[in-house]
């Protein structure tokens, strides 16, 4: 997902008022704290960032998520998928209804799903339960438990370069079979992902216009990740530590190839509280958040046999009695964020004006456990002030402009800016501590008009400024399909823009959408490359398409529903050279459905088809590791800067899916 030119990991992703991106690599979690079927809404802002919400990592965009609540009365829902690549899904949720007349009501779901992966061998299968219990103090009081687990294997796919996309196309992906030596067999490239998430969401109504929202909530997650890679038997590296030969493989040379077992675990828990007080021309809002997390991550080397199988039950490699690994690492972050906010209302409700401050302090120390190790621990105290203004004016009961003066922030992603990464096979570090910890900051302006009717239109324009920029990107380690983490400190970025929409509301059951936008992104200096530095002032961002859009045509009469989405993103870089770019493509989906008849039943069916990418075009759709430059050259100081190999996303392939679902 890209917002204005800002990625994944610099949007903010809440459900139900709780961050839900990993806590380091700000890799969103939603797919694991919710089904689809379970949530009431989604809400998207783009250009500025809720002062309230309990996040470090989001620039100028959040995407916020609320679950359903339980019903009044007793009934459910399920819904039974197929399609293509063996797709699967069956889902069933059950509510309890009022239980006696206690106002506690509660939920709970369950879902399964599969499907093979669409190119190469392999496949992904997914378990899930979502929970809710409710109880109703008052009219305007009310508290909600919300669980969630997700258990998941995924066999991973491989991202190709430019020349292996150029040359296999889509047949590009881990090999099936084994042969002797293969890291790439696919197989051993695989993820294991359990997430579980619980809050607590309390709404309380004190009178005189005063109300109190206090949640804490906690999320465990854990691995591992699992890779192919090849190991030394003997002359090899753990960290800087040469040894003589892997124990157990005395006399013997050459090297063993193994299953790259990267066990992880992280735990993020915390709590935000938010005391409001509203009156007729006001509001004011004083909040706190509070968040403590830790990760821990390390790698195991399991030998293959000739067949390419591995178990636990055999010893992971060891050398002179260490574990072989290329970190040993232990993160630890806090967050303390306090803020007021105040809206006020005049001339009779037409002019609103907001502001308001916040002031975050963070924490994050991580460790690197390996001999040689410089440095052995490292991070960083941090104290960001975001103050933000917002404007709106009614021209009429239709109209409004408005404009919007917003700061946030985001500090470094993982552990990897902080503590060295090592391969086994050389005692220099695969990967080095970004020589800037600043916190990415981020001050932004907008304009726009919005008019409200049967045509409903918004346009703006939109201005920000990125200083201490972060790339958060990945790359294979040379002769592995071991994925490390390659921060990219790319200093400033000036960006602006335009974004329109028009949208009817229905007419003959029909209605229209599209939106527009372009984006205009400059780099505001040269940037070092690490032996040099790159003539990269005035290029283009990486991955800022300047030119995006959508077309939607919905029909529903209430018995026949369908929904069409043709879908353009322009051409993106994938260096800060913007020597090698990725072409522009269009996507198209269409959903057809139809309401079955109830035959006088509490039984409410449907059925839909859904078509993916119903062109069956083959893409690139964004970049997956960031380069500085493809080519090598001479920095501005003379020096050789060799080139990087930036590698990138497969869109998704053609895919239809049958559903069957009902309410009752």
């Amino acid at each position: 997902m890209h917002i204005r030119g800002l990625d994944q990991t610099q949007i903010g992703f809440l459900f139900e008022g709780v961050p839900v991106s990993d806590a380091f690599s700000y890799a969103p979690w939603a797919s694991s704290m919710v089904d689809n079927e379970n949530i009431a809404s989604v809400k998207v802002t783009q250009g500025s960032v809720d002062l309230s919400a309990p996040l470090y990592n989001a620039d100028g965009a959040i995407v916020s998520m609320q679950e359903i609540r339980p019903s009044d009365k007793f009934g459910g829902s399920v819904d039974f998928a197929g399609g293509t690549h063996s797709l699967q899904k069956q889902f069933i949720r059950l509510n309890s209804g009022e239980i006696g007349h206690s106002d506690v009501r509660a939920f709970a779901s369950f879902s399964h799903s599969a499907g093979n992966l669409w190119r190469g061998m392999g496949n992904i299968e997914r378990y899930h339960i979502d929970a809710n219990l409710e109880k109703r103090w008052s009219k305007n009081s009310s508290s909600d438990i919300v669980f969630g687990y997700t258990t998941s294997h995924q066999n991973i796919y491989r991202n190709p370069s430019l020349a292996q996309w150029n040359h296999y196309g889509t047949s590009f992906n881990y090999d099936g079979k084994y042969k002797a030596g293969d890291s790439n067999y696919y197989a051993i490239n695989e993820r294991f992902t359990n997430v579980v998430f619980g809050a607590i969401h309390n709404d309380f109504a004190l009178g005189n216009g005063l109300t109190l929202h206090v949640e804490p909530y906690t999320t465990f997650q854990s691995g591992p990740n699992n890779y192919g890679s090849t190991i030394p038997i003997s002359g090899g590296y753990i960290g800087t530590q040469q040894y003589d030969h892997l124990d157990g493989y005395t006399a013997q040379s050459g090297t063993v190839t193994v299953e790259s077992v990267h066990p992880w675990r992280q735990n993020t828990s915390g709590f935000t509280t938010n005391l409001n007080w509203k009156t007729k021309h006001n509001s004011l809002s004083v909040f706190y958040w509070y968040s403590y997390g830790g990760h821990t991550e390390y790698q195991d080397q399991y030998p293959l046999s000739a067949t390419g199988s591995w178990n636990y039950g055999e010893k992971y490699l060891t050398a002179n009695g260490m574990r072989v690994t290329g970190y040993q690492e232990n993160t630890r972050q806090q967050v303390n964020a306090i803020g007021i906010d105040d809206k006020v209302i005049l001339l009779g409700g037409r002019l609103v004006l907001d502001a308001g401050f916040k002031a975050s302090m963070a924490s994050v120390t991580s460790t690197e456990n390996l001999p040689g190790a410089s440095p052995y621990k490292a991070g960083k105290n941090y104290f960001e002030p975001t103050p933000q203004f917002l404007a709106s004016y009614n021209i009429t009961k239709s109209d409004q402009v408005y404009m919007n003066a917003t700061t946030s922030y985001r500090l470094p992603a993982g552990w990897s800016p902080y503590v060295q990464q090592f391969s086994m096979t050389s005692p220099k570090p695969s990967s080095q501590p970004t020589s800037n910890l600043n916190a990415e900051y981020f001050i932004g302006e907008e304009v726009g008009f919005r008019h409200n009717g049967p045509v409903n239109f918004s346009a703006a324009w939109f201005h920000y400024n990125l200083t201490n920029h972060q790339i958060s990107s990945s790359s294979y380690l040379p002769g592995t399909s071991v994925l490390i983490s390659t921060p990219i400190s790319a200093g400033g970025e000036e960006a602006w823009g335009f974004q329109g929409e028009i949208g009817t509301r229905p007419w003959h059951h029909i209605s229209a959408y599209a939106s527009g936008q372009y984006l205009n992104t400059t780099i505001g200096n040269n940037v070092n490359a690490g032996t040099d530095y790159l003539p990269t002032k005035g290029k283009e961002e990486p991955g800022s398409p300047k030119w995006s859009g959508a077309i939607g045509l919905t029909y529903d009469d209430g018995t026949y529903f369908s929904n069409f989405n043709l879908r353009y993103q322009g051409k993106q870089y994938s260096t800060l050279m913007n020597d090698q770019k990725i072409p522009g493509y269009f996507t198209a989906d269409l959903n057809i459905g139809r309401t079955l008849p109830s035959f006088h039943t509490h039984v409410h069916p449907r059925i839909m088809l859904n078509l993916v990418n119903m062109g069956g075009v083959n893409y690139l759709s964004s970049i997956n590791g960031f380069g500085m430059t493809a080519v090598t050259q001479k920095g501005l100081q003379g020096n050789t800067v060799h080139a990087s190999t930036p590698t990138y996303v497969v869109g998704s392939a053609f895919t239809a899916m049958v559903s069957l679902s009902a309410d009752f």
